[in-house]
């Protein structure tokens, strides 16, 4: 028997697993609880006082919030094997202000943000009670961690604090994020990112009175036009967007500002490098083009780029053993499982060389980043998630079989 195999006809997996459906209404009342204690962005300290009491209440060790805001409770195990993390994510993309009350339709939840990644936070919550009522210990430690920043412009900051500045971040091994909803995907692969406020400067001037002075909007036309034109690989895939714009203060002014606000991605870092080399050299082409095209007797045109995201690329081999614990259990379960790129809070992990993935919550849902969210939490296929997530951390972290 495979050592999955091996987990799965034990005894103490089948309690763990029975424990799984008998509670899962519990369960769906930990989604409704947080969903609807709102969690925007840099704004999590609400749902994480919450959390954290959470946590309290399983009896966790060491519960507390790091010096970013990240929840952490730790279950020891054997002592074996350094320390497994299991994750996931408070914030949500929804601004201050938004209606988090769950609305139920038979076995669907519809809120903002309660599969992104509320259900994941909850599913966390069913693991702990799920190992204690089965009376399981892992060979390595379980760091459970409800992490801020992963969302948009948070730039994975909870958990880049996680692996750079929390006590625990030397011993980590291995790294799950639960976020998402299907198993047929199991993201092995992080695509890396890099984002960018650009800023455009010059005199300005009057549109009639001033014509012919240099003007910064025809330099960010000019960057928005290379970056359109520019090649870049289909393997690995590589992209770009020109996404938000503004500046200018009235239609009949030569502008003194302008920006623009650009995101690169990749799933090979070096790609990302040249890309990234590519924005600069247009920038620069842009500024150098205008100021000898236009009059510069009342200033010139000047520019200005600020990092603002910056998300690692990276890879999990794929006969690490997080995977082939993960492809098999999620397999065992009649999940896909087929290994795919995104851009996760597994992203740092995988940067750092520390084996990582990130695996669905399970069930179903739709209409992720809306106001029309959804789960459907209906048991049968909710267990069966639940269960294959279970059995995938068991089978990297270890059962220790007395």
């Amino acid at each position: 028997m495979t050592e999955i195999e091996t987990i799965l006809a034990s005894q103490q997996f089948k309690a763990a697993a029975a424990v799984l459906k008998a509670d899962h209404d519990r369960f769906v009342d930990d989604i409704i609880t947080l969903t609807e204690i709102p969690s925007p962005p840099f704004g999590e300290e609400k749902r994480a006082l919450a959390y954290e009491a959470m946590f309290n209440a399983l009896g966790l060790e060491d519960v507390g919030r790091d010096g970013i805001g990240n929840v952490t409770g730790l279950r020891r195990g054997r002592g074996n094997g350094g320390l497994t993390v299991v994750a996931a994510h408070l914030d949500t993309v929804f601004p201050e202000g938004t209606d988090c009350t769950v609305r139920r339709e038979g076995t669907k939840l519809f809120a903002p943000g309660v599969g992104d990644d509320t259900r994941g936070l909850a599913v966390l919550l069913a693991f702990i009670r799920a190992l204690d009522a089965a009376n399981i210990e892992t060979e390595s430690d379980l760091l459970f961690v409800g992490d801020v920043g992963e969302e948009g412009k948070g730039d994975l900051r909870g958990v880049r604090h996680l692996f750079t500045e929390n006590a625990y971040r030397d011993r980590i091994t291995a790294f799950f994020t639960m976020d998402g909803i299907s198993l047929d995907r199991l993201v092995t692969g992080a695509v890396g990112s890099r984002r960018y406020h650009i800023s455009f400067t010059g005199p300005g001037g009057h549109s009639l009175a001033a014509f012919g002075t240099v003007n910064p909007a025809h330099a960010l036309a000019h960057v928005v036009t290379g970056l359109s034109q520019t090649e870049v690989p289909e393997n690995p895939r590589t992209t770009y967007c020109a996404s938000v714009l503004g500046g200018g203060t009235s239609i009949n002014a030569i502008p003194n500002a302008v920006w623009l606000e650009v995101d690169l991605r990749s799933e090979d870092a070096g790609a990302l490098e040249d890309l990234d080399a590519t924005l600069h050299w247009l920038i620069a082409e842009a500024v150098a083009a205008e100021n000898q095209r236009g009059n510069t007797e009342s200033g010139v045109i000047a520019a200005k780029a600020e990092l603002i995201g910056n998300r690692p690329a990276g890879r999990t081999a794929e006969d690490s053993r997080i995977v082939t614990a993960t492809t098999a259990a999620l397999q065992a379960f009649g999940f896909k499982a087929e290994p795919e790129f995104s851009s996760t809070d597994a992203n740092i992990a995988m940067s750092l060389g520390i084996p990582a993935v990130c695996v669905g919550t399970g069930g179903d849902g739709g209409r992720a980043h809306s106001l029309e969210e959804w789960i459907d939490v209906e048991p049968e296929n909710s267990v069966r998630g639940l269960t294959a997530g279970l059995a995938a951390i068991l089978g990297t972290a270890g059962l220790w079989n007395s």
